[in-house]
């Protein structure tokens, strides 16, 4: 008989509790780290998570291996490591890492934003880690969820299919492989450009937080981020937005998804347009606004999603003057330049790379210095 997978969850919030919990009450091993001891004293002196859900889905009490807010302790003897943290905690994260991976580890970004896993993988190289390991990423988080108390998370949806990808590729079937068991959602995303341009928290958070933003702040949140907040001219926007995405992806040999054809394969929900879509997916509803601006759909978004893919088009000589006005307008509201603190090229080390070697990088692995 084989030997199950043990799990590590990095990260204690909204999707990561809902994770641990959920793997928990499959039968898997799994330990919980959050940097801030408070954040998991409750679930800590519980020893696990309870778990709800919307519709029947999975509930009941997820008893942990280990909680713990030492990065040392929380990967001994782990085989896979999910980071579910904010994309702009990854370097972070990866620098913390590098001293403490283990030969044969997996870690997985939960997702990775654009580009992820070849930023982390730059500050594991960076910071001198000689460990082998695999660094993926999943397209978007498999969950939608909510904590909703100290040692309480709520499941309101798990999507269909989740593409994920290795850095490089050729890496993937080995990650698949190894978490089948635990997740038979995550499906071959061909390689880390396809994961990273078919972002669509990319498309739906920073525009529609700033979109809303009067509406946020006067009632702290209190709409149906999904169902309230997206009007027929707000959508207009996202599909605008999209449209650019799905352009910068073409001219790095991607064929992208649209936003609707994404709403399909995630959710199974149809739509004529893209606010009917949102509309019509049943999964939304409940999802209230964020309750302040000063949220990860800005400074998360902005900054590790459209900032390397207007990136990627000024490279590469496509347009993308949507992105940027949602970028600028990110910049404005919160008095920062997230066009110097995202993911730009440079930071990323691929800044000089053709769009052939770019894609040989992240299908082999083959690295051009220059």
């Amino acid at each position: 008989m084989s030997k199950k997978t043990r799990y590590a969850v990095i990260g204690a919030g909204n999707g990561g509790k809902a994770m641990a919990a959920h793997l928990a009450l499959k039968g898997f091993s799994v330990s919980l780290y959050n940097r801030t001891p408070s954040r998991i004293e409750a679930i800590k002196e519980l020893g696990g998570i309870q778990l709800e859900s919307y519709d029947g889905g999975p509930h009941g009490f997820g008893k942990l291996r280990k909680v713990t807010s030492s990065i040392e302790e929380v990967v001994e003897n782990v085989d896979v490591i999910m980071v579910v943290l904010p994309s702009s905690a990854h370097a972070q994260i990866a620098a913390q890492l590098s001293c403490c991976l283990k030969d044969g580890q997996a870690v997985i970004l939960h997702p990775g934003r654009t580009c992820g896993a070849i930023e982390f993988r730059k500050v594991l190289s960076d910071m001198g880690c000689e460990a082998e390991v695999t660094i993926a990423e999943a397209e978007t988080f498999v969950y939608a969820s909510r904590s909703e108390g100290p040692a309480l998370a709520r499941i309101f949806r798990i999507k269909n299919a989740v593409p994920l990808a290795a850095l490089p590729a050729t890496r993937t079937k080995e990650v698949l492989d190894l978490i089948r068991d635990a997740y038979s959602e995550y499906i071959d995303g061909v390689n880390v450009l396809n994961t990273g341009l078919n972002n669509m928290g990319a498309i739906f958070h920073p525009a529609l937080t700033i979109l809303n933003a009067g509406r946020i702040e006067s009632t702290a949140g209190e709409f149906q981020f999904y169902i309230d907040g997206v009007t027929p001219s707000t959508a207009r926007v996202l599909q605008v937005l999209d449209r650019e995405r799905v352009t910068v992806a073409a001219s790095v040999g991607v064929r992208a998804r649209t936003a609707l054809e994404w709403l399909r394969l995630a959710y199974n929900v149809q739509g004529e347009n893209l606010y009917e879509a949102i509309q019509n997916q049943t999964g939304y509803h409940g999802i209230k606004a964020p309750n302040t601006l000063n949220h990860r759909y800005i400074f998360e978004d902005v900054p590790m999603s459209l900032v390397p893919i207007a990136a990627l088009a000024q490279r590469y000589g496509v347009s993308v003057r949507g992105i940027e006005s949602i970028t600028r307008m990110a910049c404005i509201i919160h008095s920062t330049d997230y066009w110097r603190r995202g993911r730009t090229l440079d930071k990323l080390g691929i800044q000089h790379l053709s769009v052939g070697e770019l894609t040989r990088y992240v299908n082999e692995g083959i690295e051009f210095i220059r």
